[in-house]
């Protein structure tokens, strides 16, 4: 039998989701540097980054990826932080994704195929495969 989790973590992991979701990037810096784990995920296993990346806010994602956090982490449905910029259109969270090492050609489907599917030139020659 499992105890349920303390709710004052899960109100503190509930702020943080949402102040990577809004782009909070000195907010975010500073939880991590406090012991925030860069890699933290939510119940659907997305990460601070893939919900930085998601919303739009490349500041976030490169503050992120500074304290270590990984780029390439997908979500419980196979989804990347890249791929999810690539399907919202987020063009300076590509860039900031791709500066810190994340792989066009992960998940599923990957950024790639994304940037295929929504006929994005301009990204699959980005990601050297147009």
């Amino acid at each position: 039998m499992s105890e349920a989790p303390d709710p004052e973590v899960v109100e503190l992991a509930t702020k943080i989701f949402d102040l990577a979701r809004q782009g909070d990037a000195a907010a975010l810096a500073a939880y991590v540097d406090a012991g925030v784990p860069a890699n933290l995920t939510n119940d659907s296993g997305d990460t601070l980054v893939m919900l930085a990346a998601y919303h739009g806010h490349a500041e976030a994602v490169r503050a992120l990826v500074a304290r270590g956090a990984d780029v390439n982490t997908a979500n419980d449905r196979g989804q990347t932080p890249l791929a999810g910029a690539v399907f919202k259109g987020e063009n300076d969270v590509v860039r900031a994704l791709l500066d810190g090492g994340a792989d066009p050609a992960a998940g599923m489907p990957s950024a790639i195929d994304t940037a295929r599917m929504f006929g994005k030139a301009e990204l699959l020659q980005l990601f050297g495969t147009a």
